[in-house]
This record gives structure tokens, C-alpha cells and sequence, in this order.
């Protein structure tokens, strides 16, 4: 007949007290452990590959994205400068001259009458049959006439006048002709108080935003920003946007101080745009730190980037494993990732890194040294084992 538990029931088991000796502690516990680390023996921490297994990765070429992997050692070898490409096509139509008149411009009028006054704002009581007349030349301003979408402005005692596509001297013409029989030798000035044809539109990090009428239509992109009051940022950090067309270009407000060919010349209609975009790198494997870092300068050199990252970690680092990771545009604007190698134990390269410059969004990365393998797997023994020398202190 089975045995009925209850819940109030209870079950004793005795488990016979077993006794080792320390060696035997000792040896069980180096057997535990022996077994622990060639479990984990495979896993030792790094921050990264060595540079060896770099190396082998890259000529392997597994991952099939076509990485060329440059070592740096002769000046021949250093990447070449990039020549920005020409954003607009250089047979760009010359904008008309500032003194066309376009639809939107506010136009300025004055006209000058000797003799009879058509314009006159008070004219002295005549007798009946007698023309309104005087010897002095007097000025009369219109207000100002903004050109409509058609084209045409309104003159009193003239009508409707087109002027759209004409200068400021063919209008002062236009309406002079327009006056005959109506004035005696009227002189007429003409002049654009707002020009919208010969405008452009700047935004974002300058001092005045806005519309912005180019005085003479042959500023540079440098001129237009100055005329905006400057820019409000770091140099450094700025990146001018100018849309034309349909078509968009970016520029470095600091390559454009420093390279004049980069300086632009503005047409009107251009759209200009000015932004933040700090430039940065990142550190990565066995540095001093592992972080990403902003570009202090227009221009970083390797040499100041490796500075910045604390330079190779005495403990962990192989100053023989030093690469820049890049990506580079190719001839049909296709990304092209390039791996450049600099062994930091040769003395020309700490010369040729002063000369290697770093781009934005470079990796850098220090690679783990080799030897510095069985130092870890030693220091994880220890770690191990140190419980197991403490037993043979304590009494049972």
C-alpha cells in the first residue's frame, strides 16, 4: 500500500556529512576553476581586433564591400587633397544688369518741370486765360510705383506704362515721352528702391536674415554674408547651403575664407543658407578614451587626433595598429571605403601623420596589442585561483 503525504507531513533526509582534506579542496577547486577558464578562455575581454586580425580581415575581403586597406609609409602614400567639384555649371546665364526693372521692384520717380507745371504742388493764382507758369525748375516726387506682375506701373496724367525688362534709363525715357504736350521739358529720374529682381534670400546663423538686394550683381558668396551682417557661429562649424536652379551646394565657410577659388559668385533668385554642422571624429579600440570628438580647428591633423584620444593605452594598445577608417566618394559619386595603416613605431610616421588630414565622420582606431592576450588570461587565473588560497585559512 502506497505512503499518503499530507501537506502537514515532513520528509527528513539525511545526507551523509562528507569530510576533504585541504589538498583535496585545493585540487577541487583548481579542477573547477580549470574548467571555468577553458569555457572562457576564448571570450577574454578586448575592445577590439588586433591589428593583425585587421589586416587578414581586409585582404580576405569577406564582407565583400570592396575595402582598400592603404599602409602610410612615404609622403607618395598620403591620400591626395580633395578638389571640390564645381556644385553650378560655369555657363551659368549672366544676370541682367542691376538697373533692369522686374516685376515686384518698387521704383523711385521724380520729375523735374520748368516752365509750366504739370505736377506743381501749389501753384500761384493766375488770371483767367493765362497759363500756370514759372521760371524756377521745380521737383515733384511721385510716390513709390511698385511694377506689377504684368509689368506696368500707373503715372498720373500718363496712364499705364510698361517697364517690365527695361533699365531705369529707358523708363526715365519712356516716361518723359509719355509727357509731351503735357509738360514744358520735363527732366524725369528714375531709380529702384526695392529690387527684387536683383535680390537674393539669405537665412539661418547671420546676423540680419532676409531678402538682400545686391548692389552691384557681381558680389561673392563671402560679400552677400558680410552684407547680412556676418555670420553668427564658429567659422569652423558653419556650412553654407546656396540653392540655384534646382540645384543644391554645400560649402565649408571655412574652406571658402581660405580657398578664394571656393568663393562663389551669387546671382539673383539664388537661396542661401547658413547652418551649424560641427565636424567630428570618432576613437575607437585601445586608446586612452573611447569617444567622439570635435574638430577644434578648420583643419586636424592624425597627430593631433591621436593626441586627443589620449594616444595608445600603455596597457592594451599595439602603437603598430594604427588605422583611419574612411569613406571616400569615387568618380561616379559611389562610396569607397579606404583603411589607411600607420605603424606609430617607425619615427617618419609621427612626420607623415602631421601631414595625413582627418575628415569628418574619420574613424580612428588603435588596435589591441597581441601580447597583452596571455596578461589578461594570467590576471583571470588569479582572480580564479585567489578564492581557493583563502581556504586553506579557514577551519572546518
Amino acid at each position: 500500500m502506497p505512503w499518503l503525504l499530507s501537506a502537514d507531513d515532513e520528509i527528513k533526509v539525511m545526507v551523509p556529512h562528507v569530510f576533504f582534506s585541504t589538498a583535496q579542496r585545493i585540487r577541487l577547486g583548481a579542477a573547477f576553476a580549470l574548467t571555468i577558464m577553458l569555457a572562457g578562455c576564448v571570450a577574454i575581454p578586448a575592445s577590439g581586433p588586433t591589428g593583425g586580425e585587421i589586416r587578414s580581415q581586409l585582404k580576405a575581403d569577406t564582407s565583400h564591400l570592396g575595402i582598400a586597406l592603404v599602409p602610410i609609409t612615404s609622403a607618395t602614400d598620403l591620400p591626395k587633397p580633395a578638389v571640390p567639384a564645381p556644385v553650378f555649371a560655369p555657363d551659368y546665364t549672366p544676370p541682367p544688369p542691376t538697373e533692369l526693372v522686374g516685376a515686384g521692384d518698387v521704383l523711385d520717380i521724380s520729375i523735374y518741370e520748368a516752365g509750366i507745371a504739370v505736377f506743381g504742388r501749389s501753384a500761384p493764382a493766375v488770371a483767367a486765360g493765362e497759363a500756370n507758369f514759372e521760371s524756377a525748375a521745380r521737383a515733384e516726387r511721385l510716390p513709390p510705383s511698385r511694377v506689377s506682375d504684368d509689368g506696368t506701373i500707373n503715372v498720373p496724367y500718363v496712364g499705364e506704362l510698361v517697364v517690365k525688362n527695361r533699365t531705369t534709363a529707358e523708363v526715365e525715357r519712356l516716361i518723359r515721352q509719355s509727357l509731351r504736350g503735357k509738360s514744358e521739358n520735363p527732366q524725369v529720374l528714375v531709380s529702384i528702391r526695392e529690387g527684387l529682381t536683383n535680390s537674393v534670400i539669405i537665412g539661418g546663423d547671420v546676423a540680419r536674415p532676409g531678402r538682400l538686394v545686391l548692389p552691384t550683381n557681381r558680389e561673392s558668396l563671402t560679400d552677400v554674408i558680410a552684407l547680412a551682417g556676418g555670420n553668427r557661429g564658429d567659422i569652423k562649424d558653419m556650412l553654407v547651403r546656396v540653392q540655384r536652379a534646382g540645384v543644391n551646394g554645400e560649402f565649408r565657410l571655412s574652406d571658402i575664407m581660405s580657398d578664394p577659388v571656393q568663393d562663389i559668385r551669387i546671382f539673383p533668385a539664388d537661396r542661401i543658407a547658413l547652418v551649424k554642422a560641427p565636424r567630428s571624429f570618432s576613437v575607437m579600440g585601445a586608446a586612452g578614451r573611447a569617444e567622439q570628438i570635435a574638430f577644434p580647428g578648420s583643419q586636424v591633423s592624425l597627430a593631433e587626433a591621436i593626441a586627443q584620444a589620449g594616444g595608445s593605452n600603455p596597457n592594451t594598445g599595439d602603437p603598430r595598429a594604427v588605422f583611419v577608417f574612411r569613406i571616400t566618394k569615387g568618380a561616379n559619386g559611389e562610396d569607397r571605403p579606404v583603411v589607411y595603416h600607420f605603424d606609430m613605431m617607425q619615427a617618419s610616421s609621427y612626420v607623415l601623420a602631421q601631414r595625413f588630414t582627418m575628415t569628418d565622420k574619420d574613424v580612428l582606431y588603435i588596435g589591441n596589442a597581441a601580447a597583452n592576450q596571455p596578461t589578461k588570461l594570467v590576471q583571470i587565473i588569479s582572480q580564479l585561483f585567489f578564492p581557493l588560497v583563502a581556504l586553506q585559512n579557514v577551519n572546518f
